[in-house]
């Protein structure tokens, strides 16, 4: 058995495997509500034999939004969708994850698809209007993006309490993991990273101060998310300028988030319009490695994983806990059965076993039929047709 194959617990959540499903917008949904095209997304994942299928940006609040198609937890009426997911991600083996956003100064914008700009003529056209974009300090994210407003001490205060209310809803639904999102330049990286927080109360300068609101907020979940479920955070390990936010600042960060009870860091990079750092197969690895060492904390790794022995390497030698598939996910959902079988002698009678049991037995049948004539070359659909 391989590494990438054994369970992983946390708390008392247990994941089958060390595969999980990075969150990836997907930009289908209406007022925040979770539909069939969800459903059917995401359960594909738990069939494929992901241990944990964490679930794409959720808003916290609709002016949390990244664009008008993102999925929300703001009120009790998002509950019902999100419920079938992780109900269904359960019934099939996967441990079920959500990952709570606000997009701050990356908010009110078009979906990726449609443009990826700000929102114009064509989209009001379709009821689709922006909105008021903050964040801690009013600079955008990089350069063409929208300008925010700063953040007073009574919007602090609501993102706060936004954040508290989707844990408690989140929980409601049954998901198992939460995850929160402090990466890619929405507004929790944006107040760590001196690039965007030019404020100058208790939430900027220092790096203490930084840390200030993305810790008082992990806190506060930690608070009412059961103790005995994880609690993740994604961060963005290093903002991609090499003089904003750091790996060593990264390190010292997931210390803290490690002492209000968080039990994994999810090591993603980048979101300010600049990386300065290498960008191939596994390109932030080496983030999730030294963050696990340093900080002696659970990591996750994600970012150009696109192969069993690379996922199997990276667990197997303690660079992270999990492994997340996003583009590679897509691409193949099935990919922890297919690598699997890739990495592991399978019994010949049965190499399908553990598929879900409406198509592993077909194609176990299939299997046996195929052993009988051999691999297909051209030409023998016609020989065995005679």
């Amino acid at each position: 058995m391989s590494k990438l194959f054994e369970s992983l617990t946390l708390r008392s959540v247990t994941m089958r495997n060390r595969f999980a499903v990075s969150p990836m917008c997907q930009y289908t949904a209406t007022d925040g509500l979770a539909n069939d095209y969800h459903a059917t997304h995401y359960g594909r994942f738990a069939l494929g034999g992901f241990g944990l299928v964490m679930l794409e940006a959720t808003a916290v609040s609709p002016e949390g939004r990244i664009t008008h198609g993102d999925l929300g937890l703001w009120s009790d009426d998002h509950i019902e969708g999100l419920a079938r997911i992780a109900s269904f991600s359960k019934a099939y083996g996967a441990v079920p994850g959500i990952q709570l956003g606000h997009a701050g100064p990356k908010a009110s914008i078009q979906r990726a698809f449609e443009g990826n700009g700000p929102l114009d003529e064509l989209d009001a056209a379709r009821g689709e209007l922006p909105w008021p974009i903050v964040s801690p300090s009013a600079r955008p994210a990089a350069k063409g993006w929208l300008v925010p407003s700063a953040l007073d001490e009574a919007g602090i205060r609501k993102v706060r309490a936004d954040f508290v209310a989707a844990a408690r809803r989140a929980l409601r639904a049954g998901f198992d993991v939460l995850e929160l999102h402090y990466a890619h330049g929405f507004l929790l990286n944006a107040f760590l990273s001196p690039l965007t927080n030019e404020r100058d109360d208790q939430y900027g300068g220092t790096f203490e101060n930084r840390i200030r609101l993305p810790l008082e907020i992990a806190r506060e979940v930690r608070e009412v998310w059961p103790q005995d479920k994880p609690l993740f955070v994604r961060i963005s390990a290093v903002d991609g300028s090499r003089i904003g936010w750091t790996v060593d600042d990264s390190i010292a960060f997931s210390r803290a988030l490690k002492d209000v009870g968080v039990d994994l860091i999810d090591c993603s990079s980048g979101g300010f319009g600049v990386f300065e750092y290498p960008s191939g197969y596994g390109f932030q690895v080496p983030f999730a490695e030294q963050i696990r060492h340093e900080a002696g904390i659970a990591t996750m790794a994600v970012g150009l994983i696109v192969d069993p022995h690379q996922a199997e390497a990276i667990v197997a030698s303690g660079q992270a806990d999990l492994v997340a598939l996003g583009h590679e996910a897509l691409r193949n959902p099935h990919f922890p059965l297919h690598a699997q079988q890739r990495l592991h002698a399978m019994r010949p009678e049965a190499p399908y076993a553990d598929w879900n049991i409406q198509a592993g037995w077909w194609l176990n049948a299939r299997e046996h039929r195929l052993a009988k004539w051999g691999p297909w070359t051209p030409g023998a659909s016609d020989e065995l047709s005679n």
